[in-house]
């Protein structure tokens, strides 16, 4: 029923003043965006409580004792190891029709994973808004490793800076302005590099090399057709022929970190004038469908992409030779090495992120050639 009585012109000014005020509250304090709505977390969460158990198949167990500490409720079970073990693993367990895992994070060439069509799509899973808002994120977006973008998420973005190692007593480092300079033949026979035809670290460094227009395809044929370099699958053998001096440059030694706290002469050439590339040292994560406990499952990844999962991953690797990056560019970076910190200014490339970038047969074949090539000289 309308009211006979009109309001006086003061009284329309005064309230279309407070709804403005309101209008301009709401713009700029939009309401909380949820991936499922706050209830239906609240129910995920119930029901992962009462699954009780999440089964994560991952590289970096030092995580869990914080998520059982968020969720004590939540049984983490962890199946550790290198990436292309745990896929082969979870691919041998599908196929024998055991469907054991919850969460698989590895690294982004399990292409296999998508052809056996083992992945649930990802985003129906984000839920927390931290999560959800990409402009938390490195480039300002959800970046994945898999052709169609909705399968493995990556979150970490480790510089391949760190990837050419050289021994500090054989080698001047201040001499180094371009990769170009490794190719210098009086380097010939004095450099090392992992055998690619292995899945492992050092093979970011390669396509790296091969993708950048700096460098190319030529680079790698010159390096291993001029540069009669040596060959090591074992990474322990790699690391010791640079301490020990036999070989001057390494291309994917790992454990330098340690090397170096143990007082022996190896170190880091960086980045140089060509960029670095990014790599996600086994750090994708992906929901695996027909999963025994589903709802934990979400919680556990949820959880992993927050603002908590992703400063305890940096904070638990900082000193080591995996230290990451999180893709988080919400979080403090402090505690990030500066061989593994991303840069402003510096010219990256993110070798997860697109499928030729992961493709290794076309280097190994160059290798190959180049390799037989370097005989005939």
């Amino acid at each position: 029923m309308k009211s006979g009585k009109c309001r006086s012109p003061g009284r329309n000014i005064f309230a279309t003043a407070i709804l403005t005020h309101a209008l301009t509250v709401f713009v700029a304090f939009p309401a909380t965006v949820w991936g499922a709505g706050e209830d239906d977390w609240n129910k995920i969460l119930a029901e992962a409580k009462r699954e009780g158990q999440v089964n994560v198949y991952l590289s970096y167990d030092v995580l869990l004792p914080h998520f059982q500490k968020e969720y004590p409720e939540i049984k983490a079970v962890a199946v550790v190891g290198r990436g292309n073990d745990l896929t082969q693993r979870l691919i041998s367990e599908r196929r024998a029709e055991k469907y054991l895992a919850d969460v698989i994070s590895t690294g982004p060439r399990n292409s296999d994973f998508y052809h056996a069509k083992i992945y649930d799509p990802l985003r129906p899973a984000l839920i927390l808004p931290e999560v959800l808002d990409q402009s938390k994120w490195w480039m300002g977006k959800h970046l994945y490793a898999d052709p169609n973008q909705e399968l493995a998420l990556i979150y970490l973005g480790v510089i391949q800076g760190g990837s050419v190692s050289y021994n500090t007593k054989l080698v001047n480092a201040t001499e180094f302005k371009s990769l170009w300079d490794i190719l210098n033949p009086r380097w010939k026979g004095k450099i090392e590099t992992r055998d690619i035809r292995t899945p492992g670290p050092g093979s970011g460094a390669m396509r790296f090399f091969y993708h950048n227009p700096q460098l190319g395809p030529n680079f790698v044929r010159r390096l291993f057709a001029e540069m009669d370099v040596g060959l090591f699958r074992d990474f322990r053998q790699g690391a010791d022929g640079l301490a020990n001096g036999k070989f001057a440059i390494c291309i994917g030694c790992v454990e330098i970190a340690d090397l170096q706290q143990k007082g022996l002469p190896v170190g880091n050439l960086g980045v140089m004038k060509e960029g670095a590339g990014i790599v996600s040292n086994s750090g994708t994560v992906g929901l695996v469908n027909r999963a025994p406990h589903p709802n934990a499952a979400k919680v556990f990844i949820n959880w992993l992409l927050s603002r908590k999962g992703q400063i305890a991953l940096q904070n638990e690797l900082a000193n080591t030779d995996d230290a990451v990056d999180s893709l988080r560019v919400d979080i403090p970076k402090d505690m990030v090495p500066p061989r593994a910190r991303r840069v402003e200014g510096v010219k990256y490339l993110l070798l997860d992120s697109r499928p030729e970038y992961l493709e290794m047969q076309p280097i190994i074949k160059l290798m190959e050639e180049a390799l037989a090539e370097g005989k005939k000289k």
